[in-house]
């Protein structure tokens, strides 16, 4: 899988479009929620296979954090390690944007996915759009 930056509204709109079929067709997150009025100061991120888009998230550089959000792969393209591929596609625009530091909120059914990434629970587990999280950590 090719994972770039968004960096035109073709691409951007095949990020929402990923999103939007995991988190609130797959997932049933409210479109409202889905979608916020965060995205025009995230950085976007769309994966594609053969031309067809299959991952995505986005990422805000808040504080001294590069802030992993939205990070899904449509359910067909799973099972493949395109999670791994995208974090790491995301870790490294971090880098190159000067941040030192990562942290997401994983659903907790992704922790085990995320700590063999390198990231660690910070927090106690919280309700988010109806789903269980936790706050994870990585230095970059």
């Amino acid at each position: 899988m090719e994972i770039t930056v968004a960096e035109n509204s073709i691409q951007q709109q095949d990020a929402f479009q990923v999103r939007t079929l995991v988190f609130v067709e797959e997932q049933k997150v409210p479109a409202d929620l889905e979608i916020d009025e965060l995205e025009n100061e995230s950085i976007h991120f769309v994966g594609y296979e053969d031309g067809t888009p299959g991952a995505a998230a986005r990422m805000r550089l808040v504080d001294e954090y590069a802030k992993m959000e939205r990070i899904c792969i449509l359910k067909e393209f799973r099972g493949k390690h395109y999670g791994n591929d995208l974090m790491w596609a995301m870790e490294e625009e971090a880098k190159k944007r000067g941040m030192l530091k990562a942290k997401l909120n994983a659903q907790t059914q992704a922790i085990p996915f995320y700590e063999r990434l390198g990231y660690t629970v910070v927090s106690e587990e919280f309700m988010d759009a109806g789903i269980p999280h936790k706050t994870m950590t990585k230095q970059l």
